[in-house]
């Protein structure tokens, strides 16, 4: 594809607006292909507060253009103050040794490795399961950023970091590094199962069960957020008799909440409810709630709340 004035245009004012642009396969929070997510999720590392990207599957002269205008035939691209980085593997690759965070102007990444606990047990499995493998080989730990953990077999990588605990050699990234911090593995074999046990303290609490008195009592006094997911329709057959926020213009606005905002949902039985929760956990928030019962047993408090 040709490159033309209009469209060169369009990729310069896109660059000169904003210091970092990331053209990419989807969004940051929903990549649409591996590359993408890999510098999407670097990115999200370094820049929480968020930085311009551009989706070049809902715009196909911007996907070809881009190409033609940086001479870089792949997609995601990396441009920082009008200058191209390069792809996922380039982006991977600075942020590892400190590169990309000095052209966003931030500290060197914390190579430290991190601080991790294995019970002997585990330990005993893990050094098997690596020495079945054959030689060469680590235990590779990802934390992802809802801190769920992850473990599997992978070559041994000299640049990785790593910490070796009882014979059994853990590497991981400077990403994943801070987020295992405190991590702990143990082995069971008893009413939970057989297989490794992996504690993660960072993770946000369980979604905890409330009543509905305890909202009612709690939104009034000004300690507890109340999100109704349902529909404005259902709504408009009970509700209850209290503040709360909706879905109706999308979750943008409640994801941005701060994470120590006490927060409750509810439906109409408390099963969609029980799901919106877990989002919000996993998005970070501490103290997240599910209304047992849901618009039902609110009615029985009555007040005139009606069931359907």
């Amino acid at each position: 594809m040709s490159l033309t004035p209009e469209l060169r245009s369009r990729i310069e004012s896109l660059l000169q607006s904003n210091r970092v642009v990331l053209f990419m396969k989807g969004a940051p929070d929903a990549p649409q292909c591996g590359f993408s997510a890999k510098a999407a999720g670097t990115l999200n590392a370094l820049l929480p507060q968020g930085y311009a990207h551009v989706d070049v599957l809902g715009d196909g002269e911007i996907r070809e253009g881009i190409k033609a205008y940086g001479e870089w035939p792949t997609i995601p691209q990396l441009y920082i103050d009008g200058q191209l980085v390069g792809g996922s593997d380039i982006i991977l690759q600075m942020a590892g040794n400190g590169e990309l965070h000095g052209l966003l102007g931030l500290a060197a990444p914390d190579r430290s490795p991190p601080k991790l606990e294995i019970s002997p047990a585990a330990a005993k499995m893990l050094r098997e399961a690596v020495a079945g493998a054959g030689e060469g080989y680590a235990v590779q730990l990802e934390v992802d950023a809802r801190h769920n953990v992850r473990l599997q077999l992978a070559p041994a990588d000299a640049d990785a970091v790593a910490v070796e605990i009882d014979g059994v050699r853990v590497q991981t990234d400077w990403i994943n590094a801070r987020r295992a911090d405190g991590v702990s593995i143990d082995w069971a074999d008893d009413e939970r199962g057989r297989g490794l046990v992996i504690t993660n303290p960072n993770a946000p609490p369980a979604v905890r069960s409330i009543a509905p008195a305890q909202v009612r009592e709690r939104v009034q006094a000004g300690s507890l957020r109340l999100i109704d997911v349902r529909p404005a329709d259902e709504r408009a057959l009970a509700q209850a008799d209290v503040a709360f926020d909706t879905f109706d213009h999308g979750t943008d606005a409640l994801e941005g909440l701060p994470k120590d905002v006490p927060i409750a949902f509810l439906c109409h039985r408390g099963g969609r409810s029980a799901q919106a929760a877990e989002q919000f956990r996993q998005l970070g928030f501490r103290e997240v709630y599910n209304v047992v019962g849901g618009i039902d047993a609110w009615a029985d408090l009555g007040g005139g709340i009606a069931k359907y």
